[in-house]
């Protein structure tokens, strides 16, 4: 009899607590203003520039990149093995189906592309007044994708993420839910930019041979600069659609 009475607090209490984030998710704040907003770029911009920064900060990027591939593979049929990142800041997405076609070609390509289209939907949910639904659908994502890492820094990585995005969810005023939602925008669009210059940098040093571009290279004779050219253009016209939606002029 105590047992189930344990048992009905412990399912009122997920209860309130599922009710309490579904509520705070789908009540529209306010759009940021101009401060918010030069706020989160500079934050940003600190964050991708100051490298003893970037060196922490470019792990998030590294996840959402891992994180597309991971996706692509599941929406293209390919068998997901599991994710690993890595101290130096790489990451390895292991699939298993066909090394052509398609789904191979998406997989691929969907790594250098998936910070900005993160960002981008942050963007869009931020410009429309969830915010706060933007974090917790974050949460979401890190929590689904912690199940297929594969090591032990890559486990530290994303738990590390994922509790700070659960405290400024949970704990977080409506302001800095907003700023936060804000910077995550910014910084995985413009994040996505500086990782492209290394990869080339990388390349012309012929210390890259097994990258992304040059697989998409092998794949469909495009030369391996064309696919970094291509990423570069969505990234920017990705950050000029989304400071359009927010207001800010650039």
């Amino acid at each position: 009899m105590v047992e189930t009475v344990a048992i009905a607090s412990t399912g009122d209490d997920l209860s309130t607590i599922f009710g309490t984030i579904w509520t705070a998710s789908t009540t529209a704040l306010e759009q940021p203003d101009s401060r918010t907003m030069l706020i989160a770029l500079a934050i940003s911009l600190i964050l991708i520039l100051l490298r003893p920064l970037w060196r922490i900060a470019r792990n998030v990027i590294t996840i959402a990149h891992e994180g597309g591939h991971a996706v692509a593979a599941l929406l293209t049929g390919r068998r997901l093995s599991g994710i690993q990142l890595h101290s130096d800041t790489s990451g390895l997405t292991v699939s298993y189906g066909k090394t052509r076609g398609f789904g191979f070609w998406l997989t691929c390509f969907s790594g250098y592309l998936a910070p900005m289209l993160w960002g981008l939907g942050c963007a869009a949910l931020v410009s429309s007044g969830y915010a706060t639904g933007a974090l917790w659908l974050l949460v979401l994502l890190l929590a689904l994708m912690l199940t297929r890492i594969r090591n032990i820094y890559g486990a530290f990585c994303i738990i590390s993420v994922l509790a700070t995005v659960i405290a400024l969810s949970w704990w977080g005023s409506p302001p800095l839910r907003l700023l936060s939602a804000t910077s995550l925008a910014f910084f995985l669009q413009l994040g996505s930019i500086r990782p492209l210059l290394e990869l080339q940098s990388q390349r012309a040093k012929g210390q890259a041979g097994r990258s992304d571009a040059d697989q998409l290279a092998q794949l469909t004779r495009i030369p391996a600069l064309a696919w970094i050219i291509l990423w570069s253009v969505l990234a920017f016209l990705g950050i000029a659609l989304s400071a359009s939606w927010m207001g800010l002029r650039i």
